[in-house]
């Protein structure tokens, strides 16, 4: 299976949903570019730039890719909020994704203080459409 990653602009329920991929999810896996962006316009520009040549990618006319209806149960999620990027792990705490930097449980450091559990639109009805393929990340074995 693959490491899935959503984009967001924003947090919460009202937040709008970029893009989507089925692989590499995990924040190594994500540009540079992409984590360390301080604008709104910059972010929107590098998740573009990073979705556009993959294989991997939907996109909101696409429709919502997975089985599950948020990002709660997505490996990760990215979402800029006021002047950077913030990253979330199964729904996890947000934390920043530029310092994989970990507590002595192996758990990521929270970026806000107090932490602050991530809520995700709902992508139930018409937004949501799985498919198998490259988008799913998934590998079947015969």
């Amino acid at each position: 299976m693959g490491t899935r990653a959503d984009f967001y602009v924003g947090r919460g329920e009202k937040a709008e949903w970029l893009g989507s991929i089925a692989w590499d999810g995990y924040p190594d896996g994500i540009d540079a570019q992409v984590l360390g962006c301080t604008g709104e316009a910059a972010f929107r520009h590098a998740v573009a730039e990073f979705l556009k040549d993959r294989e991997d990618k939907s996109l909101p006319d696409d429709g919502w890719p997975w089985p599950w209806e948020d990002s709660n149960t997505t490996d990760f999620a990215y979402a800029f909020d006021g002047e950077r990027v913030y990253g979330s792990c199964f729904g996890s705490v947000w934390f920043d994704p530029t310092k994989e930097t970990l507590d002595e449980n192996d758990e990521r450091i929270p970026a806000d203080n107090p932490p602050c559990k991530p809520a995700f639109p709902n992508m139930e009805g018409g937004k949501r459409r799985p498919i198998f393929g490259k988008h799913s990340g998934v590998i079947v074995v015969g």
